[in-house]
């Protein structure tokens, strides 16, 4: 579990990528260190060899192998005023392995060097070439063998690693107790918060309130709150719609018990034999059938959703000429127009029910939005056809769309384009559309005024229809 956490992971990785680091400090130490210890080797040579030219080559032997040792070097040749000289010796155990000429030897060659001594554990014995100090001669050279110099090069190296590890481990639990409190701990108060909220969503008090001093966290944090109260809002609003439909549901119960009532005694005036009854007759029981009709959907959709439409060979102009005819006894003395380009010959596939529910809400909206003015308007119902479906557009003369309305549309209580509307007419009717495939759009408004246009394929899926009526 703790190689899963982040901290425990940032904890490894610190460790690993210090002990990287200091491998890499670690090469050039070593080899610097070799270095270090034959110049050792030289000026110690040269410091014995010094006895000697003092005595003028006089010297006992015991007192040469003692300088030697001290020296820890086999033999000494000196090179003064163009002369090599012999200046110490003793017996060589084993031929001359190499040669190192540390005078001109470059950073890349110590390294190559001290890493072949570490790896090869013969002892084996070699010629060092270097300038002696405070010049005192051409060149020294001395003979040795390796054992020492591998061992005390080992020594140093477990010093530099034992001292590594110490480095690393200290620095990672520094920046793990870092990160801990830094990054872990307010992620997981995020997560903790997250928890709360998903238990309780429509709880308003369980969203998180943003404190964290991070940056990204903060704005994590920012997001989430932002994402919470949407979240919450929107349920509520689905609350209280649950209940309305639920009230809806009842109204709609009674009233299409009253409307069947009204149907009954519509029938029995088609039976009168005024001339002026039998001509408002079939358009009463024509609205009144439509209102039984919709009752009945209304209750349909509060089980479930608006039913699929059935579909049938109908003339958009019979459905836009009830709807007109219905509109003209709404608007009164008011000066509102009605002009209608539908072909009497367009016959169209389709659910008639629910094409007049369409017509008539977006033709009722024209309505409304043009008395609202004070002002005369018109009201065009046009239908055009082509090969990939039918194009029914509803314009209007009147002020246009505010901007609030167009940002929600088709969102049920929000998309109202009037004072006190709730938008639900242009949501059920564009639900109503996509029913049969097509796509309700808003094609263009402004103070010219507003059009909307229906479009219904004829052999086109969803998607496609919405990309055929753009």
């Amino acid at each position: 579990m703790f190689a899963n956490s982040l901290s425990g992971r940032f904890l490894i990785l610190t460790v690993v990528f210090v002990m990287l680091a200091e491998v890499l400090i670690f090469v050039p130490s070593i080899a610097r260190f070799r270095e270090d210890f034959l110049l050792s080797r030289l000026e110690r040579a040269q410091i014995a060899s010094l006895a000697l030219l003092a005595t003028e080559d006089m010297i006992d032997e015991d007192l040469e192998v003692e300088l030697l040792a001290n020296a820890g070097v086999l033999n000494v040749v000196l090179r003064r005023d163009e002369m090599r000289q012999l200046i110490l010796s003793s017996p060589i155990p084993a031929p001359i392995y190499a040669t190192y000429d540390l005078r001109n030897a470059s950073a890349w060659e110590l390294i190559r060097d001290a890493l072949a001594c570490l790896a090869d554990p013969k002892t084996e014995v070699i010629r060092v070439i270097g300038e002696p100090v405070r010049e005192a001669g051409l060149l020294i050279e001395v003979t040795m063998t390796t054992d020492i110099l591998r061992m005390e090069m080992i020594d140093f190296g477990l010093r530099v690693l034992l001292l590594s590890a110490v480095i690393s481990i200290f620095t990672a639990l520094l920046l793990f107790l870092a990160v801990r409190g830094f990054i872990v701990a307010p992620i997981r108060h995020l997560v903790t918060a997250m928890k709360s909220y998903a238990a309780a969503p429509e709880d308003a008090r369980r969203i998180i309130a943003p404190d964290a001093s991070v940056l990204e966290l903060r704005e994590a944090e920012e997001a989430l709150a932002s994402m919470q109260t949407d979240l919450t809002g929107a349920l509520r609003q689905k609350e209280r719609l649950a209940q309305l439909g639920g009230a809806v549901a009842k109204i709609s119960h009674d009233l299409r018990n009253i409307l069947t009532t009204a149907q009954l005694f519509a029938d029995r005036m088609e039976t009168s034999h005024d001339p002026a009854v039998q001509r408002a007759a079939p358009k009463l029981v024509n609205s009144i059938s439509r209102a039984v009709s919709l009752c009945e959907s209304t209750l349909a959709f509060g089980k479930a959703e608006e039913p699929a439409p059935r579909l049938e060979r109908i003339q958009p102009a019979c459905l836009v000429n009830d709807v007109i005819e219905s509109e003209r006894l709404a608007v009164g003395d008011a000066d509102v127009s009605f002009a209608e380009d539908v072909p009497s010959s367009m016959i169209l596939r389709g659910d008639p029910e629910q094409l007049f529910r369409v017509i008539s809400n977006l033709v009722r909206n024209a309505r409304e939005a043009i008395l609202a003015t004070g002002k005369p308007g018109e009201i065009c119902v046009a239908a055009t056809e082509d090969d990939r479906g039918w194009r029914l557009t509803v314009s209007d003369t009147g002020p246009g769309l505010p901007p609030k309305a167009q940002d929600n549309l088709f969102q049920p209580f929000q998309g109202g384009a009037r004072r006190g509307g709730t938008g639900l007419g242009l949501a059920i009717s564009a639900e109503l559309v996509r029913g049969h495939g097509g796509a309700l759009r808003l094609k263009s408004t402004g103070p010219e005024g507003t059009t909307f246009e229906v479009f219904l394929p004829k052999d086109l899926g969803p998607d496609e229809a919405l990309r055929a009526s753009s």
